[in-house]
């Protein structure tokens, strides 16, 4: 009886260690598999027609200190440059928001339409909701849309669609209007806005290019 009892335990006790021996190829870890994983599928960008009345341009964190230094941010200026003329010519609502130690209009890269008086806030963070009045601004003027753009593409403009989204606007990202700190970065955040963020996100998003915005009347 005693033999039988301690065979069992002895049986148990082996079966425990090898689970515990199982190889880290085998683990349930993603970093044993990194270099193994491949990419989605480049996302299918579509076409977004913007209603002025009820869509605010939102441009995040265009500054020297950030901007200035990432490689394809400068690239996005004269996307932005484009969206504010267009949105000024349709009298749109604009927000601006600046970080940085100098978080102010004459700190921004060089070369981008500063804002005008009462359209930016020092605000820091992913989620540019969170600690500003950009919520109150929106429904202010009616707004049911914003059209963001900024750097960095997986920080300010994931974390601001996100946070849109959660209050129940939409949201359009055109891609060539956000930048990051390399190109994996931007890679992983139009992935996230285009189908691997939060369904509420994913749902109200339309990921695009700027060259496929309209404005309606």
């Amino acid at each position: 009886m005693y033999a039988a009892k301690a065979f069992s335990r002895a049986l148990l006790l082996a079966a425990t260690l090898s689970a515990l021996a199982v190889s880290p190829a085998c683990a349930n870890d993603i970093t044993t598999e990194w270099a193994s994983v491949k990419p989605p599928p480049v996302p299918q960008l579509k076409s977004a027609t913007i209603e002025p009345k009820t869509t605010a341009l939102l441009v995040l964190d265009f500054m020297k200190e950030n901007c200035g230094v990432r490689p394809r941010c400068a690239s996005t200026v004269p996307v932005a440059n484009k969206l504010i003329a267009a949105a000024r010519a349709h009298n749109m609502m604009l927000f601006f928001t600046m970080v940085g130690p100098t978080p102010k209009p004459d700190a921004m890269i060089d070369g981008i339409e500063r804002p005008h008086e009462g359209e930016w806030v020092p605000r820091g963070g992913a989620d540019k909701f969170v600690g500003s009045d950009l919520e109150a601004r929106l429904k202010a003027h009616g707004i049911k849309t914003v059209l963001v753009i900024g750097t960095s593409a997986q920080g300010a403009v994931v974390g601001t669609s996100n946070g849109a989204t959660q209050r129940g606007y939409k949201v359009v990202v055109p891609v060539d209007g956000m930048s990051s700190e390399d190109p994996y970065n931007e890679q992983y955040a139009a992935w996230h806005l285009y189908k691997g963020g939060p369904a509420p996100m994913v749902k109200n998003l339309i990921l695009t290019r700027s060259d496929m915005i309209t404005f309606g009347n």
